[in-house]
């Protein structure tokens, strides 16, 4: 796999942002330095340069017992945070959503590897932490309020290779993405009247995505992933359409921390019937995945200026995964997310 220098931070001195694939996460995305420019050339406005701006971070605890999906996203217009706890034993689904007009009680962090991201609002207090310490690096959420107590810590071991990548969008746009994925982790959850230790959760591991920039103003995409562990393995799994631009994917999959890249892969379902099967193939041939959705969490808001269909489906993976050596990894029943996602703003 061919990689491109590591930029840091992200924006030059002269506002040019870096684009390529990175053999690690860089560690400032300084986003709003860069030189962004009108479609017709001249420098934006500061009413544009704010408001264009996007930034979201989600992890996601997977396990057969439990499936936690939590993010924070600022548009500018609106901050949003959500939260669901799905447990498959009993078909119980907990989930929410919170607003803050203009972003207000919400701040992002610039950096996937150092510093913190909060919400706080109406009795909620969600943080997502990220910190290095001697090469290896976590990646933190912690949840007060709504009746329920969350502590996560996903453990990136020193020399694990994230998906760091940034593409352009548009004429005028860009988008820096990190993701993780296939990775340990500890924590509790204290939740209707009971207490997990997170660790001890079967077949658990978590997702993590940082991303942020100049993204498109309407825009879509599709995505999957999984964290499992498969023939004594620690697996990994990232694959999106729609998001990226000029023949540049995230699509990856990890195995013991190692990074692999594929191809592009096509999403198969019924948009009339999401709960349908899901299929997904990429073209290199090395993924042929069947989803079969268990619950779902969405969102629907349409306010003219700024809207959002937003679909993130948990259930389970069947399928393979083949790997360069030939090696074929079998899913069978491998719990997971899968994503249909339209936003304007």
């Amino acid at each position: 796999m061919n990689f491109d220098p590591l930029p840091e931070p992200l924006v030059g001195p002269r506002g040019q942002v870096r684009l390529g694939l990175f053999p690690d996460s860089v560690t400032t995305i300084n986003g709003r330095a860069c030189d962004y420019r009108t479609p017709m050339g001249s420098p934006a406005s500061r009413r544009a340069r704010h408001f264009h701006y996007k930034q979201f971070q989600y992890l996601g605890v997977i396990s057969n017992d439990l499936l936690i999906g939590c993010a924070l996203a600022d548009t500018a217009y609106l901050g949003v945070a959500f939260l669901y706890i799905y447990e498959p034993a009993t078909g119980i689904l907990e989930e929410h959503t919170w607003r803050a007009p203009l972003g207000r009680g919400l701040c992002m962090s610039d950096s996937p590897v150092n510093g913190e991201s909060r919400f706080r609002r109406g009795g909620i207090d969600i943080a997502l932490g990220y910190r290095t310490d001697d090469g290896a690096r976590e990646k933190s959420l912690t949840v007060r309020g709504a009746g329920l107590e969350l502590d996560v810590v996903l453990e990136e071991p020193a020399g694990y290779q994230p998906m760091s990548l940034c593409t352009r969008t548009g004429v005028n746009g860009w988008v820096y993405a990190n993701k993780v994925a296939g990775v340990g982790l500890r924590g509790r959850l204290r939740w209707r009247g009971r207490e997990w230790s997170l660790a001890d959760l079967v077949n658990v591991g978590g997702h993590h995505d940082f991303s942020a920039g100049y993204m498109r103003r309407e825009t879509f995409w599709n995505w999957a992933c999984f964290s499992a562990r498969i023939d004594g393995h620690r697996v990994g799994l990232n694959v999106s359409c729609g998001v990226n631009e000029t023949s540049v994917n995230e699509n990856c999959l990890w195995l013991d921390g190692r990074l692999i890249k594929l191809d592009g892969v096509s999403f198969d379902y019924q948009r009339d019937d999401l709960m349908a099967p899901w299929r997904m193939r990429s073209r290199c041939g090395r993924l042929q995945l069947r989803f079969e959705p268990r619950g779902e969490h969405r969102e629907r808001l349409n306010l003219g200026l700024f809207a959002s269909n937003f679909h993130q489906l948990f259930g389970v993976f069947h399928g393979e995964l083949r790997l360069p050596d030939g090696t074929t990894l079998s899913l069978s029943g491998q719990p997971g997310f899968v994503e249909e996602q339209y936003a304007k703003w």
